[in-house]
């Protein structure tokens, strides 16, 4: 009888630990599925990896003045209201609880290979496909649930500006194909929604997943595949 009662026990364990990631994947999920790779197993121990500790580095003043290694010697050209974030709102969505959206709603990430302290943003080329850079004109979006403290500017390489969070770049994730969607959480482990107060937000920690394929460049045509769309998963790209 000891035997089968172990079994019960163990089975019973599996039931509760997929009933977690189910209740810790946003709405209208797939759980893990929705992660970026549902094909290959992603790490087991979650709570070991790079970024999924606490977060010391997020209690620095921001830097507003801080910039990217050099810019380039033109300035960036004036955005459109569309390239531009010109929103920044702090909010809750189901199952994360705090976190930051743009002007549409989407939710705002930061990168743990960037730094705060000064500001500086790594996520170039192919990544900032993937993970677009909220970019702005004059530093000075419209703040709601967020002290205006906290933002302030980096500059990116092609002389753009980027929003900064306590000194943190933001970014938005070409994953998120709806308002209120995380599915960038926990990405390589190393990206994370960044809650109001530019920590990030580890309410709810996902299995570590791979970012999504840059969105196909539709000057290759056809022969770009299906690969690159954005809601395609498992790409081996390291951002």
């Amino acid at each position: 009888m000891v035997p089968e009662k172990r079994k019960l026990m163990v089975v019973s364990a599996a039931i509760a630990a997929a009933f977690a990631l189910s209740a810790c994947a946003p709405a209208g999920s797939n759980a893990a599925a929705d992660y970026g790779n549902a094909a290959e197993p992603a790490s087991e121990n979650v709570a070991a990896t790079p970024g999924a500790t606490a977060d010391p580095s997020a209690t620095g003043a921001p830097d507003p003045d801080a910039t990217a290694p050099p810019a380039a010697a033109n300035a960036a050209p004036k955005l459109s209201e569309e390239e531009a974030t010109e929103k920044l709102s702090g909010s809750k969505v189901a199952r994360m609880g705090k976190v930051v959206v743009n002007e549409k709603g989407f939710v705002l990430y930061r990168f743990d290979k960037d730094g705060n302290k000064p500001a500086k943003t790594n996520c170039v080329g192919d990544c900032a496909e993937v993970w677009p850079p909220a970019l702005t004109n004059d530093g000075k979006p419209t703040l709601k649930g967020v002290s205006s403290d906290l933002v302030g500017t980096v500059t990116r390489a092609d002389g753009s500006k980027q929003l900064t969070l306590k000194g943190w770049p933001l970014y938005t994730y070409v994953g998120d194909t709806k308002p209120g969607s995380w599915k960038g959480q926990n990405v390589n482990g190393t990206w994370f929604v960044i809650q109001p107060d530019g920590a990030k937000n580890l309410t709810c920690l996902p299995k570590i997943s791979k970012p999504v394929a840059p969105p196909a460049d539709d000057s290759a045509g056809d022969s770009a595949g299906d690969s690159s769309d954005a809601g395609g998963t498992g790409s081996d790209y390291s951002y």
